[in-house]
């Protein structure tokens, strides 16, 4: 009796598609991208200036979340929805009001002699602060700075601010500058510091 080979499966190729199906996979597949807050620090002080600049009252919006994410807007409790109106009035004061900021006269490029706010907004949470209602706060300041450009964008040159060449976009930053100072989380909720 002859010994009987059994028949191999040809395995030559398996290599190559394991690395197809491995290459459509990478390719097929979407990731999480981490997202965060764009912001552009300020240049570090001077080593010589110890003492900040005092502000005015008047130029302070001071923005508070608790733990309990209730918004309270200079003391006074909002709904988030109220927050980007409240923001482009503090930026804007078109009627020049003594309880909003008050304006510098400034030489900016496309606009002459312009006046810009002096108005900062100061937000401060709770370290119990959801996340998610922490994002919604800066979200809802950033929209407002975003629309007070684009309508400032839109009266000089009847265009989008994203539209803009760079020289125009930066001549509008310089006329709207985000001005937004983020305090370290507190126990706000609780009454004071732990």
């Amino acid at each position: 009796m002859a010994n009987k080979k059994t028949p191999e499966i040809n395995a030559s190729s398996t290599a190559d598609i394991a690395f197809l199906l491995l290459t459509f996979f990478l390719m097929s597949t979407t990731m999480d991208v981490d997202s965060g807050l764009f912001r552009r620090l300020p240049p570090m002080p001077p080593k010589d200036q110890v003492i900040a600049p005092p502000v005015a009252k008047r130029n302070i919006l001071q923005v508070l979340v608790n733990k309990n994410d209730l918004l309270a807007v200079n003391g006074n409790l909002m709904q988030i929805t109220e927050l980007r109106e409240k923001a482009k009035e503090f930026i804007l004061n078109p009627h020049n009001r003594e309880d909003l900021p008050s304006k510098v006269i400034k030489e900016i490029p496309f606009f002459g002699q312009a006046e810009v706010s002096r108005g900062i907004i100061s937000l401060q949470s709770d370290r119990g602060t959801s996340y998610k209602m922490y994002i919604a706060v800066q979200d809802e300041l950033t929209a407002a700075y975003n629309e007070v450009r684009d309508m400032k964008a839109m009266e000089k040159w009847g265009k989008k601010y994203s539209e803009l060449t760079e020289e125009q976009m930066d001549a509008v930053r310089k006329l709207v500058p985000t001005a937004i100072s983020e305090a370290e989380p507190k126990n706000i909720g609780k009454g004071g510091k732990k």
